[in-house]
């Protein structure tokens, strides 16, 4: 008997009415409203407007999923087109089933798009969103928990998974909770990327090479736990050969940038800079305009000061001219 476990819910999903609720799909939508709210953040930080990156993220997000559910159906093919398999279950998103090598492949190829829409440089838009994207995929893994699905071996560690399910081949037991273990370490991976951009002041789409590096070093030790079905390749998941492959381009690319393009952009979205740089000319131009009407009025004053000084100069002159002739006649002998 096990005194401690994590359990698996009786159901994934419930019903409003007609309308399914699955906890799946919910994950999925809250990963993404986290990743576009810190994303905007760190944009804005980085001088951008706000707003942008959820003008990005509305291409980026739809080309993700295709993009995930493509991988997964490509590399799983036989659950889905193979003897006494029904092949529209492969459009079926919400019973699981997304590759984040492809979400991220495609996703990357929608955020182009959008990027060059707006006229900003890809590599600065992945920088701001990565962090997010990781605390989505971290979100993203409850779904997992919800379908009862990709979990470790067999275990009885105080921590294991209790699988109730006997659906699609499942066996009821304790296993390890991968989908917990991916979860924290997409977490730690978000945390890092943070106070690497910080440190380092990464720019150029070195962050977001760091994010996808990270997440390669977990997702290999993670894959090599999980038991359920998967296509290997000279003893190893293909999983793992993936995350090796793009561990390395990663690391890479982190390398060979870091001595082609130093530093990080002093401008990533010029719409925003220009904008600024106008409300800029225009206070100065304000503020000139304002001085040379001080300067304007002043020597203004200073001329009607002297002109009023002149003339009180002149009417004292004739005041005094007035009083000498009187005092004259005044002296003058009197004649009879």
């Amino acid at each position: 008997m096990e005194l401690a476990y994590i359990p698996s819910p009786s159901r994934g999903v419930l019903y409003l009415g007609p309308i399914p609720l699955r906890g799946y799909a919910f994950c999925i939508i809250i990963g993404v409203f986290v990743a576009v709210w810190l994303g905007n953040k760190r944009w804005i930080a980085r001088g951008g407007r706000t707003g942008t990156v959820a003008d990005i993220a509305v291409w980026a997000v739809p080309f993700g999923l295709v993009g995930g559910r493509l991988y997964h159906v490509i590399t799983d093919y036989e659950l889905y087109f193979s003897e006494g398999r029904d092949w529209v279950d492969a459009f079926k998103v919400w019973q699981g089933g997304l590759g984040i090598w492809g979400a991220i492949a495609l996703g990357a190829v929608g955020a182009w798009i959008g990027a060059r829409r707006r006229g900003i440089p890809l590599p600065a838009y992945a920088d701001a969103v990565a962090p997010g994207i990781a605390f989505a995929q971290a979100i993203g893994r409850w779904g997992n928990w919800f379908n009862q699905e990709l979990y470790g071996r067999e275990t009885h560690v105080p921590w294991a998974l209790h699988i109730t399910s006997a659906e699609g081949g499942r066996v009821p037991g304790y296993y390890h909770p991968t989908f917990l273990y991916e979860s924290l370490w997409c977490i730690g991976v978000a945390l890092l990327v943070i106070w690497a951009d910080r440190r380092f002041q990464l720019g150029h789409g070195r962050a977001f090479a760091l994010y996808v590096a990270a997440y390669c070093v977990g997702r290999g030790w993670i894959e090599y736990m999980r038991v359920d079905d998967a296509h290997h390749i000279l003893g190893l998941r293909l999983n793992d050969w993936t995350a090796l492959i793009v561990f390395l381009l990663a690391v890479t690319y982190i390398v060979v940038s870091a001595k082609k393009r130093p530093g990080r952009e002093a401008v990533v979205e010029p719409a925003a800079a220009a904008s600024g740089d106008a409300a800029d000319g225009a206070s100065g131009d304000a503020a000139d305009g304002a001085s040379e009407g001080a300067a304007d009025g002043a020597s203004d004053g200073a001329e009607r000061t002297e002109a009023d000084s002149t003339e009180k100069t002149e009417d004292q002159a004739e005041a005094d001219s007035v009083a000498e002739a009187k005092d004259e006649a005044e002296s003058a002998p009197k004649t009879s």
